[in-house]
């Protein structure tokens, strides 16, 4: 009955959020709301997969967002684990690896944090 539609992420710099996502995810541009408060942002991959990143530019936000304690993330799997994780280490957004389950995590430019592991 219900499909899954996307997950919101606030940013505080739209442009360097999409610059991220597209370096680091492969992630793009589907579609896009403008308003004079907010602009909203929606990402896909190029799998033609229904969910979507939703980025949210809140205009007169100005501080970082508190992302408090609630250990909340977005993942990706990806069929080449080991070449993700060298473009990873080669932007330095690894910020959390559990060899023993074989997954990692990269943060964003706001301090989210997206799981990767293999498909």
């Amino acid at each position: 009955m219900f499909r899954f539609a996307h997950n919101n992420l606030n940013v505080l710099d739209l442009q360097r959020s999409m610059k991220f996502y597209a370096e680091a995810l492969d992630l793009h541009e589907t579609g896009r709301i403008e308003n004079p408060d907010f602009t909203i942002v929606y990402l896909g991959d190029s799998f033609g997969s229904h969910h979507k990143l939703e980025l949210t530019w809140l205009k007169d936000w100005k501080e970082p967002y508190n992302l408090g304690d609630n250990e909340f993330h977005v993942a990706f799997t990806t069929p080449d684990f080991a070449a993700a994780h060298k473009r990873h280490e080669a932007m330095g957004c690894i910020c959390y690896e559990n060899h023993d389950m074989g997954i990692y995590f990269i943060e964003d430019p706001d301090g989210y944090w997206l799981e990767v592991l293999p498909e």
